[in-house]
């Protein structure tokens, strides 16, 4: 187990190196900084404080920040880990790592060890920023902050899985491409969900589900409006995260299940291969 905190330290101390960190934190205050600007222009400041019609925008408004930092999120797992095995297995640098007495799938489970505690830092820091600026503005907290936030984390972690599961065979550009494909169609799928949820076809219904089934990550965030969302916003959809066909907490098992094996393939596969 030494040999795979080492690794997922170097993997985090790299990380820092290539200003990948930097960067993140740098464009994450420009966001958090922007939407605290907006807040203090919304239309909400012009109800009064007790109002429920204040409230319930507050909700819409502070969902539609957290999309962001979601989105962000899942682009952030995508990218500082695209490089991470495909492009040292091309280079052949893996070949000085990957030698023993470590095992080659430690070297995978260090590194997404490594990347998965970057991902949580900065859901913390920016999705905890997003809401500390709604209640400085707006005396606003969600309900549920904490599931939201790890529902969050969860699906960057979906895609940091699937991004170093790709990696294993295939290059670094075709990894990066099929990832955000798998993430695109997760998200076209969830807006269907929700469309044939508010219009009643079952087939829209259906479709969504099986993009979820595909790639979970889309289920994921809607499960995390559903925790956080104001019910009354959701249920007369006044936002544009209905709530009316949340995924069940048996879609959230099969999202735990589809993390673990997608983990467990790529470390099966990366250990072999041949380098």
């Amino acid at each position: 187990m030494r040999g795979i905190a080492v690794i997922a330290l170097v993997t985090f101390q790299e990380a820092a190196r290539k200003k990948i960190l930097l960067a993140a934190a740098l464009l994450s205050t420009a966001f958090v900084g922007l939407f605290s600007w907006g807040l203090l222009r919304c239309p909400s400041c012009a109800a009064p404080s007790t109002s429920l019609l204040r409230r319930e925008i507050d909700s819409g408004l502070l969902m539609v920040g957290l999309y962001g930092v979601a989105l962000f999120t899942a682009l952030l797992a995508v990218l500082s880990s695209i490089d991470s095995l495909a492009g040292e297995i091309a280079s052949g640098a893996i070949q000085t790592v990957a030698i023993r007495p470590l095992e080659r799938w430690h070297l995978v489970l260090g590194k997404w060890l490594g990347y998965a505690a970057i991902l949580a830092l900065y859901v913390v820091l920016v999705g905890g920023g997003t809401v500390l600026a709604m209640r400085w503005t707006e005396g606003f907290t969600p309900p549920h902050l904490a599931a939201g936030l790890l529902l969050i984390w969860w699906e960057g972690l979906i895609l940091l899985t699937v991004t170093l599961w790709f990696g294993t065979f295939c290059s670094t550009l075709t990894s990066g491409i099929c990832a955000v494909g798998l993430y695109g169609l997760a998200f076209l799928g969830g807006w269907v969900e929700q469309i044939g949820a508010v219009t009643h076809r079952p087939a829209a219904l259906r479709l969504g589900v099986l993009a979820s089934l595909v790639m979970p990550s889309e289920a994921l965030w809607r499960r995390a409006v559903f925790e956080m969302q104001s019910p009354l916003l959701g249920a007369i959809g006044f936002s544009p995260f209905n709530t009316s066909s949340a995924p069940s907490g048996l879609m959230l098992a099969y999202a735990g299940v589809y993390l673990c094996l997608a983990l467990w393939i790529a470390m099966r596969h990366f250990s072999r291969r041949d380098l």
